[in-house]
Parts: C-alpha cells; sequence; structure tokens
C-alpha cells in the first residue's frame, strides 16, 4: 500500500505542470509507430506480455524475457510521409532492463522556389528522437520505468533541440488477468528554438492511465486507455478562434458557443481496443479512437473514420505485425513491425559440444 501511496504522490505532483491551451511543437512524438498500437486506436500502455513495441509508450512494460529483443517498426503515412522505430532491449539484472531506440519522421522532398516562383532546388525536412528507456520490477505485482528523449528537429534551413521525460507505473495481476499502467508523458522543454531569441515552444506533455482485462475463458483481451488527463477539454472547434475575437459577443456568450456537451468530452479521453488471442502465433486486433472520429470524419459521410484493425503472426523466430487506422475517407495509415529476439540465433547448443573453447581446440589440431 506504502508504494502505491508513493506512486499516486507522484503522479499528482507532476500533474501540476500541465500545459492547458497552446500549441505544442514535437508533436511526432505522439504519432503511433507500432503496428498493434495503431491496430488497437493509437494507444496502449497497459498490456503486458513482454511486446518490446509497447516499451516506448510505457517503458515499466520493460523485464527481463525482453532481453535480447530488436524491434523494427515503419509507418507508411500520408503525403509521402514516413515514421519510424528501431530499439533494441537489454537486461542487465538488478540494474534492470533498459533499451535504446530511435525515433523519426521524414517529411519528404519538397521543392524552394522565390517570390516569383523560380526553382530555387529542392529541401527536406525531419525530426528525431533518440531513446534511452529503463525499465524494473519493485516485486511480483508492480513495476516503474522511465524514458528519456533527445530530440532534434530540421525544417528547412530552422533547427530545433528538445529533451523529454517518460515516467510510468504498471500494476499487473496475473491471477485476475488485470493491469493498470499510469504515465507521464514528454514532461521536458525545447532547449533550443527554431529561431534565435525567439520564445521556446511547449511540447506535447501528456497523462494518460490505463487499464486492461483478459477474459478468462475466452481468448480475449479487452484495453481501455484514458488519455490528456491533463486537460478536459479536446474538442476542437473551427468557430473557437473567431468567437473568441468577437468583441461585439460578451464573455457568457463566447462561453455559450465554445460549449460542447458532457458525453462527447468524455468520450474524447477513451482509446479502446480489443484481442482476439486464439493462439500464441496469431492473434486478430481492432480498436476505436472517438475524438479521432469526432475530428476527421465528415457529418454527411463518416464511413469507418476512428476504427482500427491489425493482426499479429510469429513465424519460426520472426513476430510479424500489420495494423491499419482510418484517419479519413482520403486514405488510412498503414503500420508494420518485426520482432525477433537476437539471443535465439546464438543459444547454448548451437556450438559443438564443448562450448568454443573445445571448439578452437579441434580447429587447431586439424590446422596442424
Amino acid at each position: 500500500m506504502k508504494k502505491l501511496l508513493l506512486l499516486i504522490l507522484l503522479f499528482n505532483v507532476l500533474l501540476t505542470f500541465a500545459q492547458i491551451g497552446g500549441t505544442n511543437t514535437y508533436e511526432f512524438l505522439n504519432v503511433p509507430v507500432s503496428a498493434r498500437i495503431g491496430a488497437l486506436g493509437g494507444n496502449l500502455i497497459s498490456v503486458k506480455d513482454n511486446d518490446p513495441t509497447l516499451t516506448l509508450t510505457n517503458p515499466s512494460l520493460m523485464n527481463e524475457e525482453m532481453s535480447g529483443m530488436l524491434t523494427l517498426s515503419y509507418l507508411n503515412y500520408f503525403s509521402d510521409i514516413n515514421h519510424g522505430y528501431a530499439s533494441y532491449i537489454q537486461d542487465f539484472k538488478k540494474a534492470g532492463t533498459y533499451s535504446l531506440g530511435v525515433k523519426y519522421i521524414d517529411y519528404g522532398t519538397f521543392l524552394e522556389t522565390d517570390e516569383g516562383g523560380n526553382e530555387l532546388g529542392s529541401f527536406s525536412a525531419g525530426e528525431y528522437a533518440f531513446v534511452l528507456g529503463w525499465g524494473k520490477s519493485i516485486d511480483s505485482l508492480f513495476s516503474v520505468g522511465a524514458n528519456l528523449k533527445s530530440i532534434y528537429s530540421n525544417l528547412y534551413s530552422y533547427n530545433s533541440v528538445g529533451v523529454a521525460l517518460d515516467l510510468s507505473a504498471t500494476y499487473q495481476n496475473k491471477l485476475k488477468g488485470v493491469t493498470i499502467a499510469a504515465v507521464i508523458k514528454n514532461f521536458g522543454t525545447q532547449l533550443k528554438p527554431y529561431v534565435k531569441g525567439a520564445e521556446k515552444e511547449p511540447i506535447p506533455f501528456e497523462v494518460q492511465l490505463g487499464i486492461s482485462k483478459k477474459l478468462k475463458y475466452v481468448p480475449f483481451r479487452l484495453s481501455i486507455d484514458i488519455v490528456h488527463l491533463e486537460k478536459w477539454n479536446l474538442a476542437y472547434n473551427d468557430s473557437t478562434i473567431a468567437t473568441n475575437n468577437n468583441d461585439l459577443l460578451s464573455d457568457k456568450d463566447k462561453a455559450e458557443r465554445n460549449k460542447t456537451n458532457l458525453f462527447s468530452e468524455a468520450f474524447r479521453h477513451l482509446v479502446i481496443g480489443g484481442e482476439f488471442v486464439p493462439s500464441k502465433t496469431f492473434n486478430v486486433r481492432f480498436g476505436f479512437n472517438y475524438k479521432r472520429r469526432s475530428e476527421l470524419a465528415l457529418d454527411d459521410k463518416p464511413g469507418l473514420v476512428g476504427f482500427s484493425w491489425g493482426f499479429g503472426v510469429r513465424i519460426k523466430k520472426v513476430y510479424l505485425s500489420y495494423g491499419s487506422a482510418r484517419y479519413h475517407l482520403a486514405g488510412s495509415s498503414n503500420h508494420f513491425t518485426i520482432t525477433t529476439n537476437l539471443s535465439d540465433y546464438y543459444r547454448k547448443g548451437t556450438l559443438p559440444e564443448g562450448g568454443i573453447a573445445k571448439h578452437k581446440r579441434n580447429k587447431k589440431s586439424k590446422d596442424e
């Protein structure tokens, strides 16, 4: 109980730093790259099943069984935008489990012209986050973790540098099939603005809470993530700026026009996902993101905007995952992830009997 109270106190203290309103830089940090997360609605922090792709969003999920795992994820986004993430995990026993990874987004190549439309050449733009992660189990129920991210952004001739920290805690009760997790994302600052002497822009700070439940008699897991706990009003309204800048309206009138209903606001905080797991080598996933649907779907033709799906399959020593998320009628995102454990390729038994030393002696005698 003391450990639980300590974790709650930690999260309450850091909540006081929540940023309300305004715009953020480094938004690529929030784009889901993992095929599994993409298929489950774009957010997943409360499933602890030794999946290394989840440690980028919740480092407290790291454990010694992930040691040696290499993960490569690729997201085919929109308008020739490419997104990727690569990581390697290694366990150091009492010191905990560590991960080293890089997340990037490539916005593509652009044509540069002057005011008269004359072509001057081309330029590219991209952003990178180098991630050092750590996770450790406190006991059989609780684990904690952290991700330290150094950020570099290059947009044409403008460069920016920043740093961010993720803090997380996870509670898992295997007997009841319940996992609860809390994450503080992107607690940090912009160290170097894009323009010299300009004010520092805020980065996308966020607090999340997640819970998952694995059914006892059915091979199915339900997960619910509550996002943006640091801010209640998430509704995007095109008329908000025009309303607030209208000097003919009173503060009461402005508040009335910008008001959204309780149901809509509450569901914008929820990301719901489900996984059907008939075997250890195959599963099917689906998810729903109400906020994405409410902001991007057309009123007269919403389609499947906000819904997502995917699957995972294990082929020998490699685990392959695919995820597809519907953002708009114009198209969907496509996520691909490959995971393998490098230690599987050089486990004991792959060398001649007697190990390396005997193998060297045998080789020497043959040479003689």
